[in-house]
This record gives C-alpha cells, sequence and structure tokens, in this order.
C-alpha cells in the first residue's frame, strides 16, 4: 500500500532577525557593548538570531577575523545566521562557518508565528489598483510604488506570537506580555500594549507606536529602543505615543 502522506513542504514566510551592525574591529569593546545590550532586555536577546552587517566596518577600512567575531557572538548566546556587506575574504569565512551571504531580502506579507489563528482574526484591506494618467504633452516619469497595505488585527495577541506587517500595523485588542508585534510603519494598538513593539523596522526613523496603555517589555523605532526598566509608569492607563527624535525614543502624552 503506497503512502500517500505528504513528506515536506516549503512554503513563505517573513522571518525577523535584529541585524548587527559594527562600527568597529575592538573585540574586547564589541564584547562589553554586547553584555550591556543584554542586560537591558535579557528576554528580547535571548537565543536570538543575527545577521551581521559589515558595511560600515568596511567604509573605515577595519580589518575583521570573521570566524572570531561569530565565536565571540555565540560565546555572549546569540545565533549568527547570516552575513552582509561583507569583502570577498569575510564572506569567504562566513562560507567556511556554513553562513549564507547577504541573506536579508525584503520583507513581504503580514505573518502571525505561534498559536493558530483562524484567517478572519486578520484582515487586510485589498491592494488598491494604481492608475496613472499622463497627459499627451507631458513626458512619462517613473511610476512611484504602491504604499504597503496596512494590518488589521481584532483578536488579542497573545503570549509567543509575533505579527508583522510590511505597512502599519493596527490593532484593536490588547497584546499580551511575551508577544511581539512589528511593523515597517507605525503601530497603533487602541489598548494595553504590553510584550515588544518595534516600529520602522526597516529604518523609517519617521514611524511612530500609538497606544491606549504602554506596559511594554520593549518598545523600538528604526532600532532605537527602550525596555521597560526606562519607561514611565506614569503614563500607565493613559494614551501615549512614542516617536524618535535624535536617536531618542521620545514617549509623550496624548492629550
Amino acid at each position: 500500500m503506497l503512502n500517500t502522506s505528504p513528506i515536506l513542504e516549503f512554503k513563505s514566510s517573513t522571518f525577523f532577525s535584529p541585524i548587527l551592525i559594527l562600527y568597529t574591529n575592538d573585540m574586547v569593546a564589541i564584547e562589553q557593548m554586547l553584555h550591556e545590550k543584554i542586560n537591558l532586555a535579557p528576554d528580547f536577546f535571548k537565543d536570538s538570531p543575527l545577521i551581521i552587517d559589515l558595511r560600515e566596518l568596511n567604509k573605515l577600512n577595519l580589518d575583521l577575523d570573521f570566524a572570531q567575531i561569530a565565536q565571540l557572538l555565540k560565546r555572549t548566546g546569540f545565533f549568527p545566521v547570516g552575513i552582509r556587506g561583507g569583502n570577498e575574504q569575510q564572506n569567504k569565512q562566513a562560507r567556511a562557518l556554513s553562513l549564507p551571504i547577504d541573506t536579508v531580502r525584503e520583507l513581504g506579507n503580514p505573518i502571525i508565528i505561534g498559536e493558530a489563528q483562524k484567517q478572519e482574526s486578520i484582515q487586510q484591506p485589498p491592494a488598491q489598483p494604481e492608475v496613472v494618467i499622463v497627459k499627451e504633452s507631458v513626458q512619462p516619469t517613473a511610476i512611484p510604488p504602491v504604499p504597503a497595505a496596512s494590518v488589521l488585527v481584532t483578536q488579542p495577541i497573545r503570549s509567543g506570537q509575533r505579527i508583522y506587517s510590511s505597512g502599519d500595523l493596527i490593532i484593536l485588542s490588547q497584546v499580551s506580555a511575551g508577544a511581539e508585534i512589528m511593523a515597517e510603519g507605525n503601530i497603533h494598538v487602541y489598548n494595553t500594549l504590553r510584550g515588544r513593539a518595534l516600529a520602522g523596522v526597516h529604518g523609517n526613523t519617521a514611524a511612530r507606536i500609538f497606544c491606549f496603555d504602554l506596559q511594554a517589555e520593549l518598545v523600538s523605532i528604526a532600532g532605537d529602543y527602550k525596555t521597560s526598566e526606562d519607561l514611565n509608569k506614569q503614563t500607565y492607563n493613559n494614551p501615549v505615543q512614542v516617536y524618535l527624535q535624535n536617536h531618542a525614543l521620545i514617549i509623550k502624552e496624548i492629550a
């Protein structure tokens, strides 16, 4: 009797991983700063995959033993999963360690990772068709890209779930501790925000986080973040917005 059960399956997915940008080849300074960052948000960085970005380092013409930095990261609890911006020698070292080169791709559709959810729990408006009107006397120019659609979530986000949106992310219910929500644009939570919230994940410094009650473990915009220890508990039970100003996160009550 033939076994008709599937053997394996490939599916498209969105994978979020922190990116480590190196500006120095001083291993002692790197290790010290890593420990400081981990101590600020141990749960966020625990067993975290990591992509190593060497572009800034190579702009400064600083040599780096890639095998050494990979060992350092593993020793501090990270798991290097890729490299970008490396030179020929660094890429060769990465391949020798079975690490992919230039693995960072554009993040696509929204995804929930964790407990299975009903399809109706996420409502994503359909993309609007693009209409371009060109006058006869005007030479057509490049067509601007269509903005990414916002994602609307109506159900509570439970611990262990991760949600990603390539546009804005709008959540009408609470976000529990241990959950993680991410968006390339703004994040709106019309309820209590616990867990971790990361807006502008592709470097959009104009992104903001809005919520009715900020009790998050971590909030981040374009890579700059604050942990629960840095949040002002006086903002509890009040609507606030979080935005970036001169590489500092500002948390301000919404009047």
